[in-house]
């Protein structure tokens, strides 16, 4: 892969399961744009990305995994992840398989997108 997509992939999960928004974000361009799937919508910058997290984590406690890491093109990655999103009584709220769509630019993600997919 290109620029160690994977690499940067394997670290961005490792950092966010960690809640080491600070690490994620320096593998983000400061312009990202990120989706927004506990909210819908967008959110975009460092600034945005973080205050989203920020939120989150208050409320519900999300562990993503990559189960498959592939390169599409020169500037996109998609990774299917397990993700288990749990209340803060611990309580399962979401247990599966959905995929995330990767864009770079000069080795830092761009965008993200969640795609989810019945074939997964």
């Amino acid at each position: 892969m290109s620029h160690n997509y994977q690499v940067i992939i394997e670290k961005a999960y490792d950092a966010f399961n960690r809640r080491d928004i600070d690490k994620v974000l320096s593998l983000m361009d400061s312009n990202v744009h990120w989706t927004n799937g506990w909210e819908g919508g967008y959110v975009s910058g460092h600034a945005g990305v973080r205050d989203y997290w920020s939120r989150q984590w208050r409320e519900i406690n999300p562990m993503v995994s990559p189960v498959s890491i592939a390169q599409l093109d020169d500037d996109h990655v998609e990774v299917v992840v397990h993700q288990l999103v749990k209340d803060m009584n611990d309580k399962i709220l979401m247990d599966g398989q959905v995929k995330h769509v990767y864009t770079f630019k000069n080795g830092l993600i761009t965008e993200m997108e969640i795609q989810t997919d019945t074939d997964l």
